[in-house]
Parts: structure tokens; C-alpha cells; sequence
């Protein structure tokens, strides 16, 4: 160890410090549960705690380290769990008999004691094991590390069970310092090969162990660099890299840091850090991004190097067996000659296409060639790989299942079973549904291009996918206006309100500064296909001055005007300040043939969410095999329409009541038949009127509307005015809604059902098997859903006496409100289908509110006191049981009821595997332009039942 007063060591305690003291706050701290078999067996102590050894003994489960290597039998690819995917891609590697350099790998129980209960040091017994398996290596390699003759270099790679990429730490050279670094000289008698790896060896060891600044390594090379006159690393001669070596030393003593010269202390804080990158800022953001859970944490990968920087017969590079962009069979990467691993990923020098090794080092491409093939077929995947080349000779570093786009994702899945390597099963867990995301909505082109990239300036919640780009406007009425001459419009709101719908439905996209993933905005907007991105704090609208102002990251702002172009990723949530070119969404080819053996898998049906006829044909046209829920509130908003609905709330006579509902009915007989018309030979579930009442009313200060309504209705406008604000409620969610209204407005539910049945009648007579079901929302007593379902009965029979004929339909009910749930036994002796308002049902469970919990939920989910937003997936704690107790008691009394969901969860991969695996549903429904990915969702949740 360096001296107690050295920068160093100060160094190393204060980081011990820290670890210790977020240790004692609790394992919490870094969101690593301390393990339950030391939680137990501490019980068990009396006066003296277990050593530090016992403890590590008892809280792993397995070995802290495992080898690998040619000729290593060990673990394999399934393991990854705790060797890392690298550490268990690299023992498969070996044991398939790839020349793979010998190694170790700490596994990821490690990471977890070190960063809980270790304090940030690595005990006696684990470095033990470290040094044990040091020694196979050296006797593999014939090189003793740190040896002054025969020296013996490493690599330290981070790898977690499921890929970072570029998220973790890695140190290179390591084992260097002034007596090997001659020793090394004079072993390859290639000078300036040694001396150049020092030189990446202290610029990686200081900017990943004792986080130097990487720039001012850089800076320092690039000042010599400059003086020699040379652009390019590979032109420093023996001389100038011993210069460069000097000047990163100095690098240290300028930030009171001293570099170890023992190399095993190197090792020991290499180690350390790559554990402790695990709590690092760049790999936590990335498991937020990535939804990255349940990881024990990092493993270590410690491993022989073999060096691509020894001359014109050595190289490195990365490749991809397949094209990632497009999926083409084809080889796709890049490589460099007489350079190291770093040098392809950062960019230093400019990579050669892969296929040139062919015309470089013909036999080694054709090595390498043959590795790829056997790789992607041992693994059934496209691989991801990196090489080097050490005087002709080809080592694999690694490989893993490649990162890939949506058009490349489905190509591969449909390629590998037409080629044998997998099966349909196998190939539906292939696609992610962001994959099926990118292909299904219009898409930005190249999110990866410096124009892209230049062009955000701000990010909010990427609550609807997709690609929007239009002019910006701040109205409703710009929006209408300004879309019926063909000019695409961005709506920009602080928030939505159902006002705002026909601007919603002509806009190309929607941005808000205010509310979240289950907002009006969001939920809209997601089933009408629309981009949308909420809840954008770093955005203020001021609509009289007709700006929106923006505060980029570095605190300087952009202000854009009313008619200025803004392009939104509703995949990503990101905000361009400009208009980026798109790509439309296409069902064809790979994709479909993809979609067929994806519902061959599934076991539970995908229906949808449609308020209109075109929803409907789009549901269709996406795969839905019916409607589960018809939102009629929604086709109330139409200019034409909403006045008449404001005369049927505000009415003081029953002539003027008749009139609305009069005038309302043909709308709703209309829709209703188109909606049949699409959906021909499939159920349709329509919900009868659900939000309060209220919600359909203006503003009072909205005087253009209110001086249109008062003459319609003959009243004066401040007796209208007395009217609106007599029909406010406190706490309206929980007011006069759902079956509420319908008991105490039975005229309105009346002309509702007569409209769905006058409507299934007349499909049936133009040769449609229509199916209603209609479903009465917001039950909680089944004596509500015992008045509400006799009046739907009884205006059907009406129906059916005035025109002479029947046809089948169901009458069921939302379960939405916990009370419901737990007395569903009772509900289900009287109805014919339950469908759950995951939505209500959430939000009443929890006693969030929905729309406000954009307020909360993030430090929630920063805090661990949330993993997931509960409108986005499914609470299984809390409402997954709930939902299961309702299904169980049910179909006790009702074995074949029917019954599905239809909140916004129907749509989301991971509700979707509960809801069909766990909870036992008849289907799913979502929006139209979410039904590929629920189908997806569904045919994986089979594969894993």
C-alpha cells in the first residue's frame, strides 16, 4: 500500500468513508437489498458479531470467482445472472472452443456485498480467491504478473446479466509501471508497443479508478502531438510516447493523486471501482431509461491481455453478424490496425470497414468469419462481438445478443426460422414491442444523425409514440383552422381539457407542460395515434404573446412563435426546434408474416379501444378481433354535437330535454353502425355515458360559446352562466359519474341503448353480424348495476316490439371501484361480462389522482418507494390482487363469464403477461395503434406460462 499520508490512500479513504457511511444508512442507499440469509442469521448472535469472513461466507451463494479460458468446462450462458452477460458469454465462448485469453470473473453477489456490506473494500478471503486465480492465469499464459523479466498484463471489464453498453467501467494495461514497462520492451522487442500501452494505461487508470478528468490525458497528448506536428496516436515515436508518459504522471501530482506502482494494488482498486461504477450516475440513468431491475449488480471480469497495438500484424475491432440497421445477413463493424479496443469505440482514428480485414489478414478473416457463424448459431441470435488480433493471431473478447432497431429485430426473427436456427416461440421473444413501436408510427429517420441530435432542445414525458412535426399553435381553433387548408399543426397547451379535442384530432402531435403518462392529453392522444409528450417542465407558454419559450439544459433559452415549425419523438419524449424529416408506418412483409405466427402463439384475444367507425377500421386493420371499450362521451365533441349535449345538462323543461336527446340519438345510431360495420363478426363492448356532466360545459368566461348557447336554449347569459356554475362539483371524479347519472338521468341512458340497438338492427340488415355489449360503468353495489341493467332490458325490448325483429347482445359492467371487486360474486349473479377499469380501478385503490401524480410519482420511483408508475403498469401487490380475487370469485359463480380489461394497462407489455398468465383474462384492450404490441405482449406471455 502507498504511505498513510499519500494522496493516494487519502484518496481511497475517502471513498471508503463514503461507502461506509451510505452502509450504515442502509443497504437502501444504493438500492441493493441487504441479503435475506444475513438478515436471518443475525438473529441468531449474542454478544459478539460473526468476522467479516463468516459473514461473506454465509450471504453468497456461490464461489465470489469462476474461470475461464481455452479449455475451461465451466459455467455457461445461463448463468448470467451472476457471472454477467460478459463473464458467462466468455466462459460459453471457451467452452465451445473459441480462442478465448484466460481469465476470471467475480461474480455479481460480489458487487452487491461490496457496494452493501463490505465498506467498499475487498475482504482477505475474496482477495485471496482473487490471487488463487491469478496464479491459473499466469501459469496458463507462462507470465507472471508484475514480473521485471516475463511480465503479465490485464484487463478489468465490467459486465451485468443484462447489457450496458458504454454505461460501465473498464481498465486496460493494467500491471503496468517504470520496471515492466521495460521488461515488456525488451520480452516483444517492440518498444514502442510497451511504451504506448503505458500511456493508456495511466489515462485509464486515472480517469476510471481515482476519476481524473479523461480531457486532461487528452489535452496533455494533444499539446505533444501538436509540437511533433503529428494528427494521429500511431505516429508517436519510442521518444514521444516516454514524454506522453511523463506528462500523464503529472497529470496525477496536479490533482494530489499518486499513481500505485505496486501492481496488485492496482488490481485491488480496479476491481473496486468497476463494483463500484455500478452506483455510478451514468449506469443508475440507465437502468431507469432501460427498465432495469432485480439485478444483484456488476460482475468483474478479470482477464489476460492480448494487444492489438503490437505493429502492422495486429488490430482490434467490434462486429456485428448481422446489420443492426436493416437486419441484412451480412457482417457489420469496423477495425483497426495496430490499436486497442478503445480506440474503435471512442473514435480516436477513423475505423476500417470489416470487410477490408479480408484484403488486410485474409487468414484471420476467414478465422473470424467462421467464429461469427458458429457463434450466432450456438446462440440462435445475431451477436455483437469484439476481437483482437495480436501478430496474426485472433482472440474473441466477447460477444453478446446485438442491439438492434424494429426493422432489423423483426427481419432477424423471420430470417432465423426460415434458416433453422430458431423456432416461432423462440422468434416472437426476439421483438421488443419499442421495436414494433418504431415500425407502427411514423418515425424520425435517423435519431442518431448530428442534425437530430443538434435540433433538441428539451425533453418531456414520451406519453404517446411516434413522430410529429408541424407548425406550432397555442388554440384549439388555430389548430381546426389551420389543418382543414392542409397545414400540419403541433398543439402546444400547459395542459388538455376535453374542450380541446377537435384541436387534438387535427393536430399532428400534442406537447404540455403539465400532467403525466395517464393525463387527458396522454390518454387521447394514445388512442388516436397521436405523438404526444407531457409534462415538459422546461417550457412556458404564454398564449396572449403567442411564445413558447424553452430553457435548454445549459440554462439558455429558445423562444419559438405561433407558426414556427417543432418536431416532437414520442418515442424518446425529446423536442426539436425545427422540422426533421419522417418515415410512415407500414404492416407489410417480414412484419406481417411476423404478426401471423405471433397470434398462431397467443392464448388470449387483443381487442381495442374505438369511439369512432375509423377507429374501429384502424383496430382492425391492426389485428383486434373486436371493440372492448366505445367511449361514448367521446363522439359528443364534435362542434355540432356538444351544443346539443349542453342543452340536454342544462335543460329546464322537459320539451327542451326531448329536443337534445332527439338530436343527439342519429349521431350516436350512426356511429354505433359504422363502428359494427368494421368491427363485422366481432364483439363490440360500448360503455353508456361515463365523466360527470360538467366536463361537457364551457368556461363561464368563454363568451363566444356561452352568447351562442343561450340563444339556442332562450335563456340570458348570466342565467347560463348561474347554470354552469351550479352544476360544479368538489371532487367530480368521485360525483355525479358513470351509473350515478344513469339512475338519476335515466333519459339519457334510454336514447344511449335505443341508438345501439336501432344501430346493431339496421348493420344486421345490411348483412353484419353485429354483436353489442353494452356495459354499464362506475357499479359498486350490484343493486346499482340491477337498475341500470333493467333499464337497458327494457328499452331494448321497446326497440325490438317497434321494429318487429331481435338480435342477441350482453348486458356486463366496469369493475373499477374496489367495492365492486370485492363483492364481484354478487355482481356476476346478474352480469353477463365484467371488464376492468384498470384506470379507476387504480387510482381508487391507491387514492392517487391520476392526473396530479406527476407531482409525486417521480421521487417516488427515485426513492424505490414506486418501481413503476402504477398508470403504466399494473400494481400485481395491490390491484393485481384485487383483479384476481374478482376473477376467481366470478367464475364461481359464472365459469364461462367473460372477462377483460380495458384501461390503459391493456396496452403495456408487462401488465399484459399478468393479465393473461396470472390473472386468467379473456383479452386485452387498447388503443388501435397499440394492438400489434399487446398481440406481441400476449404470444411472449405465452412462451413463458
Amino acid at each position: 500500500r502507498p504511505p498513510l499520508t499519500s494522496p493516494s490512500f487519502l484518496k481511497a479513504m475517502r471513498l471508503n468513508l463514503a461507502f461506509f457511511a451510505l452502509a450504515l444508512a442502509g443497504a437502501s442507499a444504493f438500492n441493493v437489498p441487504q441479503p435475506i440469509a444475513f438478515r436471518a442469521r443475525s438473529a441468531v448472535y449474542s454478544s459478539s458479531p460473526p468476522s467479516l469472513d463468516q459473514r461473506i461466507t454465509e450471504t453468497l451463494s456461490e464461489v465470489p470467482c469462476f474461470p475461464f479460458g481455452a479449455g475451461e468446462k465451466g459455467r455457461s450462458a445461463d448463468d448470467k445472472w451472476l457471472l454477467g452477460g460478459k463473464g458467462a458469454n466468455l466462459a460459453e465462448m471457451s467452452s465451445i472452443g473459441l480462442s478465448v485469453p484466460p481469465g476470471f470473473t467475480l461474480t455479481t453477489e460480489c458487487c452487491r456485498e461490496y457496494c452493501s456490506n463490505w465498506n467498499g473494500e475487498l475482504p482477505p478471503s475474496i482477495w485471496s480467491e482473487v490471487t488463487a486465480q491469478l496464479k491459473v492465469v499466469e501459469s496458463k499464459m507462462g507470465c507472471e504478473f508484475g514480473s521485471d523479466t516475463n511480465p503479465l498484463l490485464l484487463s478489468v471489464r465490467s459486465g451485468a446479466a443484462i447489457s450496458m453498453p458504454g454505461m460501465m467501467d473498464t481498465v486496460l494495461n493494467l500491471g503496468m509501471n517504470d520496471v515492466v514497462v521495460e521488461a515488456l520492451s525488451a520480452k516483444t522487442g517492440n518498444a514502442r508497443f510497451a511504451w504506448d500501452s503505458y500511456r493508456r494505461f495511466l489515462e485509464m487508470f486515472g480517469n476510471v479508478v481515482l476519476e481524473i478528468p479523461r480531457s486532461e490525458f487528452e489535452e496533455e497528448l494533444d499539446n505533444i502531438k501538436f509540437e511533433r506536428g503529428y494528427f494521429e496516436d500511431n505516429e508517436l515515436q519510442v521518444d514521444d510516447l516516454k514524454t506522453v508518459v511523463s506528462a500523464f504522471k503529472e497529470v496525477y501530482v496536479k490533482n494530489k493523486l499518486a499513481f500505485p506502482d505496486d501492481v496488485n494494488e492496482q488490481l485491488r482498486l480496479a476491481i473496486g471501482a468497476v463494483f463500484g461504477g455500478w452506483n455510478g450516475d451514468r449506469a443508475i440513468k440507465y437502468r431507469e431509461v432501460e427498465n432495469i431491475r432485480n439485478l444483484l449488480g456488476t460482475a468483474v471480469n478479470v482477464q489476460s491481455m492480448v494487444f492489438g497495438n503490437m505493429g502492422q500484424t495486429s488490430g482490434t475491432g467490434v462486429c456485428f453478424t448481422r446489420d443492426p440497421n436493416n437486419g441484412k445477413n451480412e457482417l457489420f463493424g469496423e477495425f483497426l490496425i495496430d490499436a486497442q479496443g478503445e480506440d474503435v469505440v471512442a473514435g480516436i482514428r477513423t475505423p476500417q470497414p470489416i470487410s477490408e480485414l479480408e484484403a488486410a489478414m485474409p487468414e484471420v478473416y476467414l478465422e473470424f468469419k467462421k467464429n461469427t457463424e458458429i457463434l450466432e448459431q450456438h446462440y440462435g441470435d445475431m451477436q455483437d462481438i469484439e476481437f483482437t488480433i495480436q501478430e496474426g493471431k485472433l482472440f474473441m473478447l466477447q460477444t453478446r445478443n446485438g442491439k438492434r432497431g424494429g426493422e432489423a429485430a423483426v427481419k432477424m426473427a423471420v430470417d432465423f426460422v426460415e434458416e433453422g436456427l430458431i423456432d416461432k416461440k423462440e422468434a416472437v421473444n426476439k421483438v421488443l414491442p419499442e421495436h414494433l413501436d418504431q415500425l407502427l408510427h411514423p418515425s424520425f429517420s435517423d435519431t442518431e444523425s448530428d442534425t437530430y441530435k443538434n435540433a433538441v432542445v428539451a425533453s418531456g414525458l414520451p406519453a404517446s409514440p411516434g413522430a410529429a412535426v408541424g407548425e406550432i399553435c397555442f388554440t384549439n381553433e388555430d389548430v381546426v383552422q389551420k389543418s382543414e387548408k392542409g397545414i400540419p399543426c403541433v398543439l402546444v397547451r400547459d395542459e388538455t381539457s376535453p374542450d380541446d379535442v377537435a384541436g387534438m384530432y387535427a393536430s399532428e402531435g400534442i406537447l404540455t407542460a403539465r400532467g403525466g403518462m395517464t393525463s387527458h392529453a396522454a390518454v387521447v392522444a394514445r388512442g388516436w395515434g397521436r405523438p404526444c409528450i407531457c409534462g415538459c417542465s422546461d417550457i412556458k407558454i404564454d398564449e396572449a404573446a403567442g411564445t413558447l419559450t424553452i430553457t435548454k439544459e445549459d440554462g439558455s433559452t429558445v423562444v419559438m412563435k405561433s407558426g414556427d415549425f417543432i418536431s416532437l419523438n414520442g418515442n424518446t419524449g425529446e423536442i426539436m426546434a425545427e422540422k426533421i424529416g419522417v418515415s410512415p408506418p407500414a404492416m407489410k412483409g417480414d412484419l406481417e408474416q411476423f404478426m401471423t405466427w405471433v397470434d398462431e402463439i397467443k392464448e388470449i384475444d387483443v381487442l381495442a379501444n374505438a369511439d369512432t367507425p375509423d377507429d374501429a377500421a384502424e383496430a382492425r386493420k391492426n389485428g383486434a378481433v373486436g371493440i372492448g371499450l366505445v367511449r361514448t362521451e367521446h363522439m359528443f365533441f364534435e362542434p355540432e354535437r356538444i351544443g346539443q349535449v349542453r342543452q340536454l345538462i342544462l335543460s329546464k323543461t322537459e320539451a327542451q330535454t326531448k329536443e337534445a336527446l332527439d338530436n343527439l340519438l342519429p349521431y350516436q345510431r350512426s356511429d354505433f353502425e359504422g363502428i359494427f360495420k368494421a368491427m363485422d363478426g366481432y364483439p363490440v363492448t360500448i360503455r353508456l355515458l361515463d365523466p360527470p356532466l360538467h366536463e361537457f360545459l364551457p368556461g363561464v368566461e368563454d363568451e363566444e360559446v356561452l352568447q351562442k348557447l343561450s340563444s339556442q336554449m332562450s335563456m340570458t347569459v348570466a342565467e347560463l352562466v348561474e347554470e354552469i356554475k351550479s352544476a360544479a362539483e368538489v371532487n367530480p371524479m368521485l360525483g355525479l359519474r358513470g351509473c350515478r347519472l344513469g339512475i338519476t338521468r335515466p333519459e339519457i341512458i334510454e336514447m344511449q341503448v335505443r341508438g345501439i340497438i336501432e344501430a346493431a338492427l339496421n348493420a344486421i340488415d345490411d348483412g353484419v353480424d353485429a354483436i353489442p355489449d353494452i356495459m354499464i360503468p362506475l357499479v359498486g353495489k350490484v343493486q346499482e348495476f340491477k337498475d341500470q341493467a333493467k333499464l337497458v332490458r327494457a328499452t331494448a325490448d321497446r326497440v325490438f316490439e317497434e321494429r318487429g325483429k331481435t338480435c342477441k347482445y350482453r348486458v356486463g359492467t366496469m369493475i373499477e371501484i374496489p367495492r365492486a371487486a370485492l363483492t364481484a360474486h354478487e355482481i356476476a349473479e346478474e352480469a353477463d361480462f365484467f371488464s376492468f377499469g384498470s384506470n379507476d380501478l387504480t387510482q381508487m385503490t391507491f387514492g392517487y389522482s391520476r392526473d396530479d401524480v406527476g407531482t409525486f410519482i417521480p421521487e417516488y420511483k427515485r426513492k424505490g418507494i414506486l418501481l413503476d408508475d402504477p398508470f403504466v403498469t399494473v400494481d400485481i401487490e395491490g390491484v393485481g390482487q384485487l383483479i384476481k380475487s374478482t376473477v376467481k370469485n366470478g367464475r364461481e359463480v359464472k365459469p364461462e363469464l367473460k372477462i377483460g380489461v380495458c384501461g390503459e394497462h391493456g396496452g403495456d407489455p408487462r401488465s399484459v403477461e399478468f393479465f393473461a398468465n396470472d390473472a386468467g383474462l379473456s383479452y386485452v384492450s387498447c388503443s388501435p395503434f397499440r394492438v400489434p404490441i399487446a398481440r406481441l405482449a400476449a404470444a411472449q406471455s405465452a412462451t413463458k406460462k
